[in-house]
């Protein structure tokens, strides 16, 4: 594990934060090996942090086992050069299990992903994060979208609550977060973490940062670093032009393809990794691949990525 606490770390990131995919061999087995050589090549193209096994990663598709076995190769591949923070989720009993297999793989910090399927109200969710916390000694980012969506009032109790250190936001409702922002400033100050969480967040980080949120997760970083690097580079040196340029030929067009395919969040990516060389598999039911189409749309935009950044040069 990295010796400096994860809030430091992740509080003036050197690059985007990446959520690695998981690979499969051809059996739909695990492939550590080539997940370490992702893991591995993404910390050396600049990743801030490791977001092992959460969304992008198919965190729902994982036993336990293979979990732990994932955290366990992320944290090696890091080899504490970034930390490594990694999914847990579904109810809270088991929520608790996989903080406690990533606390015992390596891992440096949770992000506690929404609970399965019932809509709960406030009052339970924030029992369910507090006890997800409260299981291990590392460090908890709390992941809203979908059915775990907080008030401002809820996002104080969180803050408030010891090892709970930040929010990840997957629902875009800047009004909200707004106001999360400002009750947590004005009624548990401190340094809480705020994280732009949607899919293809760069698309909205000029916004999110407009409210004071400057970090945020880059899938595309999976399968097109250096491109990420560039957009990551231009938000912090306030280089507006290369931003829009990245965003109306690259960004833009990646996830309105994005949006041709449900799952493509995941599937889509994945796809890309496979583009650029490494066979990191198919994705596990229930998504499915991208039709033969949307990969030769994505290669073709790919390459056009590479040609604005050559442009730079």
């Amino acid at each position: 594990m990295t010796t400096a606490p994860l809030a430091a770390r992740l509080t003036v990131p050197s690059g985007p934060l990446f959520f690695p995919v998981t690979a499969y061999g051809p059996d739909g087995a695990l492939d550590l090996d080539t997940y370490r050589t992702h893991v591995r090549r993404g910390v050396e193209a600049g990743a801030a942090a490791v977001f092992a096994c959460c969304g992008t990663g198919e965190f729902h598709a994982l036993t336990p086992e293979e979990f732990e076995r994932c955290v366990r190769a992320a944290v090696e591949a890091a080899e504490g050069r970034v930390p490594v923070v990694a999914g847990a989720g579904y109810g809270t009993a088991l929520a608790v299990r996989y903080a406690r297999l990533a606390e015992a793989a390596g891992a440096d910090g949770l992000l506690a992903l929404p609970p399965y399927l019932v809509l709960a109200g406030q009052e339970g969710l924030l029992r369910h994060y507090r006890e997800v916390a409260a299981a291990t000694s590392l460090p908890v980012i709390v992941y809203q979208r979908d059915n775990a969506v907080f008030t401002p009032r809820t996002v104080v109790g969180l803050a408030r609550t010891d090892g709970i250190i930040g929010l990840k936001d997957g629902l875009g409702d800047l009004d909200l977060m707004q106001r999360v922002v400002s009750a947590v400033r004005t009624e548990a100050p401190g340094d809480f973490l705020y994280f732009n969480g949607l899919p293809t967040a760069e698309q909205t980080q000029l916004a999110y940062r407009g409210i004071g949120i400057t970090l945020y997760s880059s899938a595309v970083f999976c399968f097109a670093p250096d491109l990420a690097l560039a957009f990551h580079r231009a938000l912090h040196t306030g280089d507006e032009a290369t931003a829009h340029r990245l965003l109306d030929g690259f960004y833009r067009p990646f996830a309105e393809l994005r949006a041709q395919g449900r799952g493509y969040a995941v599937a889509l990516v994945k796809a890309g990794v496979r583009l650029r060389g490494l066979d990191v598999g198919e994705v596990r039911p229930p998504l499915h691949e991208p039709t033969g189409d949307h990969v030769e749309q994505l290669a073709r935009l790919i390459e056009r990525g590479d040609a604005l950044l050559e442009e730079d040069m």
